[in-house]
């Protein structure tokens, strides 16, 4: 069986096709458009009209490319972009009428937990104490757990790129008194959270999103086509270095460093101090780059009850609804997920092929 999620950020709508048959979505077919729907935010969050077009249009084709993969309708969810826009019911209106597709809104804190039930499954049961970061384009995730779910998930406002339109607009690159009064804000944000991170003394890190992604090729992790079973990790000692070397640089100079993609030149900064304050204040020396993260922990959800009927609207949290689960997926007792995945994706020779909605 086949299932699909469609993911729509701050950047772009991705369609992911996975097999869900087995334990774990092994992905056979990836798609994105670029819209880069954060760069035209008005103040207040306001999308434009001419941005909810965009967005409609992709959405539709986004469906029409599922459905040549089997997939008649795939889970469509939005980030903080949508969420936190004061025109929301239009948006969601909108992709529902014209093209065809519910679109979810999930709140921050599920947002969290479905990343560390993919961080989780990812790194499996030697990873121990797991605390887990997701910086997005609008909103920071922080989860800590020692189990399937997190113990503590949480959601602030530090994304990336909402951060780069706050402090940084109109500056390319931006003062050094911009980039203090940034750290500032993001040591206020996270100090309580942070204190709990330090009282729990996790035994991983791990760090799920692009722009941690992209950060750890800056510092020296191996590139993506080294495949997602290279070990990959980020030390604060070389985010710290990153920090210096991206606030002296305009973005298009940033474009051309390694791992640092021209559609998030422009947030890198903010991203790798947020990345670096968050490290700092929670103790954190170094952190496991994980290449799963909220798209697959949807994944798993609809493998786990074999629909996506386990969204009703109200997105009650997952610690809740463990209270009387329809049917559990069994955590991979003491192996890490990355070992199963290669051995599934081996024996069932998958074809697997991304490439942009035509």
């Amino acid at each position: 069986m086949r299932m699909g999620v469609l993911d729509v950020g701050s950047n772009t709508v991705r369609l992911v096709i996975a097999e869900t048959d087995g334990a774990v979505p092994l992905p056979v077919h990836t798609a994105k458009r670029r819209l880069r729907l954060s760069d035209h935010v008005e103040r207040g969050g306001h999308l434009p009209k001419e941005q909810v077009n965009r967005l409609v249009e992709a959405v539709a084709e986004a469906r029409v490319e599922g459905r040549r993969w089997g997939v008649t309708q795939p889970f469509a969810f939005a980030t903080a972009i949508v969420r936190d826009a004061p025109n929301r019911p239009e948006i969601l209106e909108r992709v529902t009428e014209e093209a065809g597709v519910p679109l979810h809104v999930l709140p921050g804190e599920v947002e969290a937990e479905l990343t560390f039930l993919a961080a989780r499954r990812w790194m499996g049961w030697r990873a121990g104490p797991l605390a887990m970061l997701d910086i997005g384009g609008g909103t920071l995730e922080v989860a800590f757990g020692r189990s399937k779910l997190p113990d503590f998930a949480i959601s602030l406002p530090l994304g990336a790129s909402r951060l780069t339109r706050e402090f940084f607009r109109g500056q390319d690159p931006p003062s050094p008194r911009r980039a203090k009064l940034l750290r500032r804000h993001v040591r206020h944000q996270l100090r309580d959270v942070a204190a709990r991170i330090r009282w729990e003394a996790p035994r991983t890190t791990v760090a799920t999103s692009r722009t941690l992604q992209q950060l750890g090729r800056l510092c020296g992790a191996a590139p993506g086509r080294s495949g997602p079973f290279t070990p990959r990790g980020i030390t604060r000692t070389d985010l710290r270095v990153a920090v210096e070397r991206l606030s002296v640089l305009p973005a298009a100079d940033r474009a051309l460093l390694p791992g640092i993609s021209p559609a998030r030149a422009g947030q890198s900064l903010a991203g790798a101090i947020v990345a670096h304050t968050t490290m700092k204040l929670m103790g954190i020396d170094e952190m496991v780059l994980c290449p799963w993260a909220l798209r697959e922990g949807v994944l798993l959800r609809c493998i786990e009850d074999g629909n996506a009927d386990w969204w009703d609207g109200t997105a009650p949290s997952l610690r809740d609804q463990e209270a009387v689960p329809p049917r559990v997926l069994r955590p991979v007792g003491g192996a890490d997920v990355s070992a199963m995945v290669s051995a599934t994706a081996s024996s069932a020779q998958l074809p697997t092929r991304s490439g942009q909605f035509t």
